[in-house]
């Protein structure tokens, strides 16, 4: 019998979080610089959102890569993405303070390759394997590294996005919630720099997030909504703590859902790229059927992973290594990956992205969601410490249904689907139910939730 696959501990589906001052300190996050540094080699690159518990975590890691003996470089306050992209072009990797979309009591730290993605569960593995053993390689007074700053960096990232797009065939009014976050410093200079007139809301770097949490949810979003209609802004847009997600409200002040983005995106990239051969498009388990169902109309197929950008930017990666044309990609939660600008989720591409799709369309954003096809996506947690039982639970409740273990236990019906999992960085399940009809769908939700409480 062979042995069990080794799996990762500390770290979840996106880095390592937790609340600060108990599972989330400088201390960790020193341990977390001094495994980085020994298992890479090189100059490493580190960043942080706008969390008040920043500065210290990244002087932890910095402090851990240098005496590890690497030199590290300060990027600053900036998006994920930013620091990503950003990496890709010059460092061998790094590393970003953020939680995400957690609360602000929350902080954590991603560990970017040196080709702008999240470290793959191997690599995060071996890491994980020197953190806990504390077989760090730590340098003597000769050796060890040294620290720069490359603030204005920043200024690439925001270019580099610019340079994808054509400047808008007018001046479009734009609504923009950065929510408090990094997200301050770009998605209304990208913006600006297409053509647009931006007004915001949240619009100064806050880590108490006075505004909003920093998950950008419906009900969150009431002030975004209030913007779009008093301006009449064409959309408004909303990030989550690091602004590696983007959602919208439209031209009503409606909340999009993350689906109807992402198939929204996908009509707008599939119709003006250049490789006309069959596309590819990469997504979880996770996401909507109206991603496959557009992708079919655009002759494109669908491939999935499990939950997790890491997941979808590798399987894109390796279908390019292939010759595959990838399209596009990314997640049904607004983090979505566009492979001609890099290969992770960007929230300020999403925001210029959706200008064009404007701009090409001559159409309200209300109006293009009309054309898509009707699905109605229930997302609940379920709260349990014993999350092996409950899919071995739904596994024997449903085993009539066609399931899929790609991720958790996917369960396809005809017309209607449902996926039970873990959460990858917070201690629940998460149940996604998928039908035509909100009425379906809860029926589904409800039938699932009684066959396994």
């Amino acid at each position: 019998m062979s042995a069990e696959e080794p799996k990762k501990q500390l770290f979840g589906t996106n880095g390592v979080r937790g609340v600060i001052g108990e599972s989330m300190n400088p201390t960790l996050a020193m341990k977390i610089g001094l495994s980085l540094g020994t298992i890479r080699k090189g100059k490493l690159a580190v960043g942080m959102d706008t969390r008040t518990s920043g500065p210290a975590l990244i002087n932890a890691v910095k402090a851990g890569i240098l005496a590890a003996g690497c030199d590290v470089v300060d990027l600053g306050v900036l998006p994920t993405p930013a620091l990503q992209y950003i990496i890709k072009k010059y460092y061998d990797g790094g590393a970003m303070i953020t939680a995400s979309h957690n609360p602000p009591e929350y902080n954590g730290i991603k560990i970017i390759d040196a080709d702008g993605t999240e470290m793959d569960d191997a690599s995060t593995i071996e890491l994980e394997k020197v953190l806990f053993s504390e077989s760090y390689t730590i340098r003597d007074w000769k050796n060890v590294g040294t620290e720069s700053s490359a603030h204005e960096r920043i200024n690439e990232y925001i270019d580099g996005i610019v340079a994808q797009f054509p400047k808008a065939d007018k001046e479009y009014v734009i609504a923009a919630d950065p929510g408090s976050g990094p997200a301050c410093l770009t998605t209304p200079v990208i913006l600006t720099k297409l053509g647009c007139k931006v007004h915001t809301v949240n619009g100064n770097c806050d880590g108490r997030f006075p505004g909003r949490l920093p998950e950008p949810s419906a009900e969150g979003l009431k002030a975004l909504s209030e913007l779009v209609v008093s301006t009449g802004a064409e959309f408004g847009i909303a990030h989550d703590g690091d602004a590696d997600r983007a959602v919208f409200v439209d031209d009503k002040g409606e909340y999009v859902e993350e689906n109807e983005e992402f198939a929204l995106m996908l009509m707008y990239l599939a119709k003006n790229r250049k490789d006309k051969r069959e596309g590819v498009v990469v997504t979880p388990v996770s996401t909507s059927f109206i991603a496959e169902a557009v992708a079919e109309k655009i002759n494109c197929r669908t491939v999935y992973t499990k939950v997790g950008s890491i997941y979808v930017a590798r399987k894109m990666l390796e279908l390019e290594a292939k010759g595959e044309n990838v399209v596009f990609g990314g997640e049904g939660n607004g983090g979505l990956i566009y492979p001609n600008h890099q290969h992770c989720r960007d929230g300020g591409m999403s925001a210029a992205a959706m200008l064009a799709l404007i701009s090409s369309e001559g159409k309200k954003l209300s109006e293009l969601r009309k054309e898509l096809p009707p699905r109605h996506m229930l997302r609940e947690k379920i709260y349990t410490k014993n999350a092996a039982e409950v899919l071995k639970k739904t596994e024997a409740a449903f085993a009539g249904d066609r399931l899929d273990r790609t991720d958790g236990i996917r369960i396809n019906r005809d017309g209607m689907w449902a996926l039970i999992r873990p959460s990858g960085t917070e201690p629940f399940m998460r149940l996604f139910v998928e039908a035509k009809t909100k009425e379906e769908a809860e029926k589904f939700c409800n039938e699932i939730k009684s066959r396994i409480e």
